[in-house]
């Protein structure tokens, strides 16, 4: 027993030394869209419900950024724990170069076709007016945000999840600098209302994916930039990278038709809607973010040394503590889910529709606990296709399936729907977790790796 307590003492230490600052970082990451929330929700409901359905699209180049480093996170910690520098390199080069290229054709459909894609979800006049400027500026940073992404993500596969805190962290701070004063038209800035909030995204991810290609470019960072020149890291980047990106689009564009629901109850309920996903974010997704990334960074270095059974003893271990964290931030939201939802409006009726949201959300918080270092630990090994099944089959058959059942075809109402995402949430755990015990994923990353080495050679 005491053996067991100082192996789970270990990974927990290893964990919260990785994650601390991934945790700050993700907090500056909410922080800046809790922000735009906060700022725009000082305009009207309608504002906020524009920024809302905005981001549902504004979710496309996250989604892309997100896939590829996932990729770049797991072939680097595995070379890293083994050794293999070159290849390393190669790897993250490569996602760098795509990430780029796949952000450009979003630029151009936000210049041209932003309106019209949030006169789509049904949106009244003054939403889509809004959405569409806002999704606009926000579109045409998608490459730099994609870059900024997987640069992130490359840099925390060797264990060197400081340096994208500070840069993150940095350009989140213009934004929300500059959100407060081109939103609001505070000090010397001109009032440029839900344009400025839109502007201030792109002005600071353009200058997150510039520091970021500057850190692993200098001699500070352990990885550089490579020519690449080996198909084999080409096929399992994109390999890997696919099904993550699958998973998050999958889950964005369940989004669509649920945002499409909800606005059958009216625009209040989906200001506080988002206004909800935006608190339980806040408040948790700096925790079960950076367990899910360290659990990829530890996992997959434990495999590169060749230590399978130790790789799946820490995944455990790390999702233990993130069921425990986890569920103490469950009962925060729950216990004060109205003065949470107040920070972010004071409309009685859309207060009263965020609180109960907030309440759901919180529920689900011992799932999340679950779902994200499981499928962390997972996609460190390579393994992005089982967290893709959960997502996919959660989102659809009970965030989408039972809510409009339960929410509308029986008349449940609302409450249908709360009880639509409790159930995907606890789907996602359920899947993931079978995959986790029962799946051949030390094997598969195993022999990537025996690949890669060959390629080499």
């Amino acid at each position: 027993m005491a053996e067991l307590s100082g192996r789970v003492r270990t990974v927990w230490r290893r964990t919260l030394s990785l994650s601390w600052p991934l945790a700050v970082q993700q907090t500056f990451n909410t922080l800046m869209r809790t922000v735009d929330i906060i700022v725009t929700g000082l305009f009207s409901p309608a504002a906020v419900a524009a920024v809302g359905l905005a981001d549902l699209y504004a979710q496309l180049p996250l989604r892309l950024g997100l896939g590829l480093g996932t990729g770049a996170i797991a072939l680097s910690s595995q070379d890293t724990g083994r050794g293999a520098e070159s290849t390393r390199d190669r790897s993250i080069t490569q996602a760098f170069v795509i990430g780029f290229l796949v952000g450009l054709p979003l630029l151009l459909v936000g210049l041209t076709v932003s309106g019209p894609l949030i006169a789509l979800l049904g949106a009244e006049p003054a939403v889509v007016e809004m959405g569409g400027r806002y999704l606009a500026l926000v579109f045409a940073a998608a490459p730099m945000r994609i870059v900024g992404l997987v640069g992130a993500r490359s840099l925390q596969g060797t264990g060197d999840t400081r340096t994208p805190m500070v840069v993150n962290g940095g350009a989140n701070v213009i934004n929300i600098a500059a959100t407060v004063g081109l939103g609001l038209g505070l000090g010397p800035f001109p009032n440029l209302g839900i344009v400025g909030v839109g502007l201030a995204t792109a002005v600071s991810r353009t200058v997150e994916a510039v520091a970021i290609t500057a850190a692993v470019a200098s001699p500070r960072t352990t990885p550089s930039f490579a020519r690449p020149r080996s198909l084999t890291v080409t096929r399992q980047l994109v390999a890997v990278s696919l099904p993550n990106i699958a998973e998050g689009l999958s889950t964005s564009l369940a989004n669509f038709p649920f945002n499409a629901l909800l606005l059958t109850f009216g625009t209040d309920v989906t200001a506080a809607y988002h206004i909800s996903r935006r608190a339980y974010q806040q408040f948790s997704g700096p925790l079960y973010r950076s367990y899910s990334v360290a659990a990829s960074i530890v996992v997959g270095q434990l495999l590169g040394e060749g230590d399978p059974d130790e790789a799946r003893f820490a995944g455990l271990a790390i999702t233990a503590l993130s069921v425990l964290t986890l569920g103490v931030a469950g009962v925060v939201l729950v216990a004060g889910a109205r003065p949470i939802a107040g920070l972010f409006t004071g409309d009685p009726a859309t207060l009263e529709h965020a609180t109960a949201f907030t309440r759901a959300f919180g529920v689900s918080m011992p799932f999340f606990g679950l779902f994200f270092p499981l499928s962390g630990s997972l996609r460190g090994a390579g393994d992005t296709r089982t967290p893709f099944y959960a997502r996919l089959t959660g989102t659809t058959l009970f965030l989408l399936g039972f809510s409009y059942l339960a929410g509308v075809t029986l008349g449940y109402g609302l409450l249908g729907v709360y009880a639509g995402i409790v159930l995907s949430y606890a789907w996602w755990a359920l899947v993931v977790g079978l995959g986790f015990l029962w799946g051949d994923w030390a094997a598969g990353a195993a022999a990537m790796m025996a690949e890669r080495a060959t390629d080499a050679k």
